[in-house]
Order: structure tokens, then C-alpha cells, then sequence
């Protein structure tokens, strides 16, 4: 009686082999890993509890702003319309609050103003077939004009709770405090995380990413996902904005001028691919980490300009796009 050979696995499926998909995502832990070793190397004190945090606590608008971007990048779209969203929404948040309405009403309204134009423009992307690029830029211009009508000039933000929220902090062992910004960021992560990937709406924005044409065959909901992506950045928008606004304590129609491009670069380099499809809630979040590290760097070194960063940013972002290309090649 023969035995017959075993059957060979595929590639991807080999034990000890690391998925494809998912190298750009481990890329970007291991540039964050290097170049935060790098700074606890070079520097006395990088490494301790408190600078972690504070990557945290000083983009923690910035990571809630990438998850909804992360969803939209998936179905292969963009939204340069996120900053002016969130410089939108301070403003909002100002003029509500110093108008006397309590907060939750304040925070409802921004909330509903910032899905309302994700919303909006995710109409006109789907029903009209026009590029998103193009619609969320009138959508950014459109924002920062309706900033200017509230106020030409910053707004200080004196809500009394509000102020408590932006001041307060909660403290961890060791001496670390940790803001309420970095929690509401953290349950953002977690929220966009659990509908990618274990709802219907989640399956459906990756397979819209990987192919509309397919996922359409497939009686897969591709326009309503592809509205609703939008909204969720736009909601997104809206609440990293009053993060944004507890951070500054006022809103300002140049708040987060180019703030849409430093979120672009963090989902990219967290491993997303701009041509949709692959990409994860986590390496967003490590890619905002990743540019948070490199501003940490250039201030602990005192001697550099600012725009280091932006140099710097600009280098991996140009690798991981390549690094993109590379592994799109190989699966063709």
C-alpha cells in the first residue's frame, strides 16, 4: 500500500512563513522599535514611562483622525477634508460652549456636523462617480470657509467641564499620567478595529478596496460602504477635532492647516495600501507613533529645525510606498 507524499501548502499558508500582507504592518513596528531605541540610546530619560505616554497624549486627535482615514484609504479613496473637519469642529465646539449650551449638546452638535459632511461628500463620490480627491477638496475649502463665518479670530474655549477634561489626568504607576484624550483615542482604535474586521460593513470596505467590480458581482453592498466610509471619517474628523480642541482649549479656523497630509503619511506608513484593500487599524495607530517618535527625537536634540520632521516623514513615506509597490508586484 503506497503512501502518498503530503500535500504542499501554499506559500502563505506555510507554518513560520509571515503572511505578505502583512510585512508593511511589522515594517512599521520596526522602524518605531529602531528609531525609539535610537532616542533611549542617544538621550538620558528617552526611554522612561512618561515619554511613551506622551506620544500618546500629544496625538491622540491625530490617531482617531487615521482610523477614520484608514477606512476610506481601504476602499482605495482618499479625504483631504479631515483637517479642515476638525478645525471645524473647535470652532463649533467654541462658539456652542461660550454660547452656554451644556457640553453633551455641544459635542453632539459637533458630532453631527462633522458625519453630516462625511456623509455628504460620500453622496456625491457614489451618486455622481466623480474622483474623491476632487470632492473632499471642496469639502476641505468648504470647511475652512464655514470656520470663518463663526470667527475670524481664535475662540479661547472657557466651558468650565471642558476645560476640567482638557486639564485633567489620570495617573499610573510610576509616576506616568495619562490624559482622557488618550482614552477616548484608544477606544476609537478599538472600535474601528472590531467593525473592520468582525462586521458585515468591515468585510465589505475590504472587499470594495480590493475590487469594486467583484465585490458589486457578489451582492456585496459596495455603494452604501462606500458612503459610509466617508461618514466615518467625517465622524472621525469631527471627534479628533475635540480632541484637537482639548489640546489648543480653543478653536481656530487655521487649526490643523496640513494636518490631512500628516494623516495620509501615518496610515501609509502604518502599512495601508493607497490602492485599497490591505491595511490595518493597528498600523495606522503605529504609524502615527512612528512620526510621533521623529518629532521626539529632533526636540530632544535641540539643535535641528522643526522641519527635520517633515524631511524625515517624507523619507519613509517614500520607502513604504515602494515598499508597497514591491509586495503589490509579487502577488500579481
Amino acid at each position: 500500500m503506497s503512501v502518498s507524499a503530503p500535500a504542499r501548502l501554499p506559500r502563505r499558508l506555510v507554518p513560520g512563513r509571515l503572511p505578505r500582507r502583512f510585512l508593511p504592518v511589522v515594517a512599521t513596528f520596526v522602524v518605531f522599535t529602531v528609531t525609539f531605541g535610537a532616542g533611549a540610546v542617544r538621550y538620558e530619560g528617552f526611554a522612561s514611562g512618561q515619554v511613551v505616554t506622551n506620544l500618546f497624549v500629544d496625538n491622540a486627535f491625530l490617531i482617531v483622525l487615521a482610523v477614520g482615514m484608514t477606512f476610506v484609504i481601504l476602499t482605495g479613496g482618499i479625504d483631504l477634508s479631515v483637517g479642515a473637519v476638525a478645525a471645524l469642529s473647535t470652532m463649533i465646539a467654541a462658539a456652542t460652549l461660550n454660547a452656554g449650551w451644556p457640553l453633551w449638546l455641544a459635542v453632539l452638535t459637533v458630532l453631527a456636523a462633522g458625519g453630516t459632511l462625511g456623509l455628504l461628500m460620500g453622496l456625491v463620490i457614489h451618486h455622481f462617480d466623480v474622483q474623491p480627491f476632487i470632492v473632499t477638496l471642496a469639502g476641505m475649502f468648504l470647511a475652512r470657509g464655514l470656520c470663518f463665518l463663526i470667527s475670524v479670530e481664535s475662540v479661547s474655549i472657557k466651558d468650565p467641564v471642558f476645560r476640567s477634561l482638557a486639564t485633567g489626568t489620570i495617573g499610573l504607576p510610576g509616576g506616568i499620567t495619562l490624559t482622557y484624550s488618550v482614552l477616548i483615542a484608544l477606544a476609537t482604535v478599538l472600535a474601528g478595529a472590531y467593525v473592520l474586521h468582525l462586521t458585515r460593513f468591515g468585510r465589505t470596505v475590504y472587499a470594495l478596496g480590493g475590487s469594486e467590480s467583484s465585490a458589486r458581482l457578489m451582492g456585496l453592498a459596495t455603494g452604501r460602504t462606500k458612503v459610509g466610509v466617508y461618514a466615518v471619517s467625517g465622524l472621525c474628523s469631527a471627534l479628533g477635532g475635540l480632541l484637537f480642541g482639548l489640546y489648543m482649549l480653543s478653536g481656530y479656523g487655521l487649526h490643523a492647516v496640513g494636518m490631512e497630509l500628516d494623516v495620509i503619511a501615518a496610515v501609509v506608513i502604518g502599512g495601508t495600501l493607497l490602492t485599497g484593500g490591505f491595511g490595518y487599524v493597528a498600523g495606522s495607530v503605529a504609524g502615527v507613533l512612528v512620526l510621533g517618535t521623529v518629532q521626539t527625537l529632533i526636540s530632544f536634540e535641540g539643535t535641528l529645525s522643526s522641519w527635520w520632521t517633515r524631511i524625515v516623514i517624507g523619507v519613509l513615506l517614500l520607502a513604504f510606498i515602494v515598499l508597497q509597490r514591491l509586495i503589490v508586484r509579487r502577488r500579481a
